[in-house]
């Protein structure tokens, strides 16, 4: 990837944790970008380093203005994608007794992460205990999607070049086509919505988003 294309990739994340409702799956637009830094450009280390950065600053920015002077707004957007308050307070609620590692978790945890920043904010729980929190559940959502990335890398580039771009775009089409009718049936089943899609939507995080219909409120698994 070049340096334009990380600016821009890095300005959409950022965004989007600051809690404006992109309508842009956060994973697949990280494997994208790992799948991509198999082209020439920068190295793919630096591109990693670019969206954790976009993702620390803009969650820490929604962190911020949820306990400030725009919280309404920011919780009427939230509910417009399907995160309403009374979830929002029981993740809250949850976040609370336990800290940075309940932080961790939730952002690491798909269909939850979504509501886990402004949950937090909600909750009271410091800055810097959130901040923690975020680095290592971001950390470990995004670099498993961005390894996933870099895994497919080279068969997607094989592909590519046996193909061409009208040949890669029509199976792109079709299989996103796929992928979405099915993710939409079992997200419908599963009642996870818009919001749990919109930051879990490769085929792992869909199929444990259906898995788990609880996910709503908080991670069960965690005790």
């Amino acid at each position: 990837m070049d340096a334009f294309a990380i600016v821009g990739l890095a300005a959409l994340v950022l965004v989007k944790e600051a809690g404006l409702p992109v309508p842009v799956p956060g994973d697949l637009l990280v494997v994208a970008a790992g799948i991509a830094s198999h082209g020439p450009g920068l190295p793919a280390w630096l591109v990693l380093v670019a969206i954790l950065a976009a993702g620390y600053v803009g969650g820490s920015l929604q962190f911020l203005l949820v306990r400030g002077t725009l919280r309404r707004r920011l919780l009427r957007i939230l509910a417009r994608i399907g995160v309403g308050r009374e979830r929002l307070d029981s993740l809250a609620g949850w976040l609370a007794r336990r800290g940075a590692r309940g932080v961790a978790v939730a952002r690491a945890t798909p269909a939850v992460r979504v509501g886990a920043t402004a949950a937090a904010g909600l909750a009271g729980i410091p800055f810097g205990v959130f901040l923690a929190g975020l680095i290592v559940g971001n950390g470990l959502f995004v670099g498993a999607h961005f390894a996933l990335g870099l895994v497919l890398g080279p068969p997607a580039t094989e592909l590519a070049t046996r193909l061409g771009a009208v040949g890669v775009s029509l199976l792109a089409l079709v299989l996103l086509a796929a992928v979405g009718a099915v993710g939409w049936r079992r997200l419908r089943r599963a009642r996870v919505g818009y919001a749990g899609w919109v930051e879990a939507a490769c085929p792992a995080c869909l199929a444990l988003a259906a898995a788990r219909p609880d996910v709503g409120g908080a991670p069960t698994s965690t005790g």
